[in-house]
């Protein structure tokens, strides 16, 4: 029997991750037990505040939550339950985004802060790291300046030659999260009197230095997202983690496994602000009739759970591609990207149109809805903007449309094992060599359901786009018109990965065709966006208003989907807690 599409979504109440692990269920469930059991009165209050969340991390430690899913196999000093296995950081990415990105956002940081560790030949920094993160503590990861962002060219974070076989370091980082209280702190930057791509190095510290000077807090909420200064900060040999090359490919291959997180963190996010949105308006009374008896709330109701779904079979899917990695095997570069940009920017998507449904109610302090309306607008915004992701994708697009081999098929990967390959991504050229499957053949599987045979439609025009009308050599460089472009591009991307995914857990068509639904009307809409770009000419203006499509409508199948949605007011409260009366605020 195909599976129901409610079923794919977190719910604590009736959490039982079972494909994974002993140790890895103990973990998630102590996770749920402990936000439950301080309850939604003492988040939102403490959200509010702006208080650290000291208790979270004290938590943290005592049941060694970082310590046993962040620690690779090769670093967990025989320790069989620590690995970095993708598939569970996912699902804890994923539960900590449903309670606030104030408790996603120190995982977050602390994987980034790892990731040149564990990729460093450096023995004694690996387990000085693995040590501190088993005795509870986080990371940090010092790349980002106040003048240069993150341009890892111009950084002025200097070491200078001690003299002795080491180096001080003096410079400022700015934006640097858990910096006020990171025992491991991955520094970027550069070694005086050396020219060229040689003076690149990545170096640990640690917050607790009297050399490391904390500044400030730069942002008005519960994280510490710290601007600190190096004064004179001595590094020794055994703090050096990279040099040269190494380093810069450390920086760059870190947020290729970090900002994986931020797709589960969004889908979290927003599956909690789904059920307090659905709950508050499926028994709230107007005009003497529930709200949801309104036409236009049940299509935002519908439209918002599709999406939802959507960004939930692709992540999961996206999952498997990095697991299954090598150097032979490189796609999850092209699908890293589109969960950054493409599933963060559906839930902020998703919140506002629950916004405009819950509207007052989405401001009130006693009730999570606010929480999620807000953080889901910072997730597109992290590791690189949607812009700087779209660019990236755009490298693949060749490869992908055009030039497709017979590659091996993927399996689901939820096995317990250790996915070294992450840290061992090697140099970071090479994009346009990436090779990908046949994209069509995931729509072809699915080509009786009527909108994914729309949209395949769609798609294929698309290709014909880039044969007969393709960017001129001033249109390939205008970023303005290539990111419209770009967006086109995704959204085959993210279709393909969906189907994937529908097709591995047999997922009841009406959701794949609402799914569709809404993606064959964002076809259209970016097409139209492609057609007023001034730098379109009239063969890509034409070609933009002939592929605008209305989708499939089916009344029957709408009225199914709005049922299952509707079932779900019922299905998740947070545990109020005994400072709150009533229904919890949601």
């Amino acid at each position: 029997m195909p599976v129901a599409a409610k079923s794919l979504l977190l719910n604590p109440s009736a959490y039982d991750p079972a494909h994974f692990d002993e140790q890895t269920r103990r973990v998630l469930a102590a996770t749920v037990e402990h936000f439950e059991g301080r309850g939604l009165a003492k988040l939102v209050e403490d959200y509010h505040a702006h208080t650290w969340y000291q208790e979270f991390l004290d938590f943290v430690a005592e049941q060694k939550v970082f310590a046993t899913f962040l620690t690779p196999a090769r670093d967990g000093g025989g320790d069989s339950d620590k690995r970095w296995d993708t598939a569970r950081v996912a699902a804890m990415s994923e539960l900590l985004g449903f309670y606030g990105l104030s408790y996603w956002y120190p995982w977050q940081v602390t994987c980034l802060g790892l990731g040149p560790v564990w990729q460093s030949h450096n023995d004694t920094a690996r387990e000085r790291a693995a040590a501190a993160l088993d005795a509870g503590g986080v990371a940090a990861f010092g790349l980002s300046e106040r003048e240069h962002g993150a341009d890892i060219y111009s950084t002025d974070m200097v070491l200078t030659p001690d003299g002795a076989g080491g180096f001080t370091a003096n410079g400022d980082k700015y934006y640097i999260g858990n910096g006020n209280a990171a025992s491991t702190v991955s520094v970027f930057g550069r070694i005086d009197g050396v020219d060229g791509p040689d003076q690149y190095v990545f170096f640990t510290a640690d917050s607790g230095h009297p050399n490391y000077r904390l500044i400030q807090n730069v942002v008005p909420n519960q994280n510490y997202v710290s601007e600190f200064r190096l004064e004179d900060y001595p590094v020794a040999a055994t703090d050096i983690l990279h040099t040269g090359d190494d380093a810069f490919s450390a920086a760059l291959n870190t947020v290729n496994v970090g900002k994986f997180n931020l797709c589960f963190g969004a889908i979290g996010l927003t599956t909690h602000g789904f059920y307090a949105s659905i709950r508050h308006a499926h028994n709230r009374v107007l005009y003497g009739k529930p709200v949801t008896d309104m036409s236009h709330i049940r299509a935002s109701f519908t439209d918002s759970y599709a999406r939802l779904i959507a960004m939930k079979l692709f992540s999961d899917r996206a999952i498997d591609y990095f697991r299954t990695a090598s150097p032979e095997d490189r796609r999850y570069l092209l699908f890293n990207p589109v969960t950054k940009m493409k599933v963060t920017a559906e839930g902020e998507k998703v919140m506002i149109q629950l916004g405009d449904v819950v509207a007052a109610k989405g401001f009130e302090k006693d009730n999570f809805i606010a929480i999620a309306k807000f953080d889901t607008t910072c997730l597109p915004r992290l590791e690189g903007t949607v812009a700087v992701n779209l660019a990236l994708v755009l490298k693949f697009m060749p490869a992908y449309l055009f030039m497709p081999e017979d590659l091996p098929e993927v399996p689901t990967r939820q096995d317990a094992a250790d996915d070294e390959f992450l840290f061992r991504q090697g140099p970071t050229r090479g994009l346009s060599k990436v090779r990908f499957h046949d994209w069509r053949a995931a729509f072809a599987a699915a080509k009786g359901i009527p909108n994914v045979a729309l949209f395949t439609e769609q798609a294929e025009a698309f290709t014909q786009l880039l044969l007969t009308a393709a960017p001129d050599a001033e249109q390939q460089k205008d970023l303005d018109f290539l990111l419209a472009l770009g967006e086109i591009f995704t959204l085959i991307v993210y279709g393909q990965l969906i189907l994937e995914q529908a097709k591995l857990v047999d997922l009841d068509q009406d959701a794949v065709d609402s799914i569709f639904e809404f993606l064959v009307r964002d076809f259209s809409s970016a097409a139209v966006t492609l057609h007023g770009k001034a730098a379109a000419t009239a063969d890509q203006r034409e070609w933009a208003l002939g592929v605008v499509r209305a989708p499939v409508t089916d009344a029957e199948r709408a009225a199914r989907m709005w049922s299952e949605v509707a079932g779900l007011a019922g299905a998740y409260a947070m545990n109020p807690g005994p400072l709150v009366a009533g229904d919890g605020g949601a």
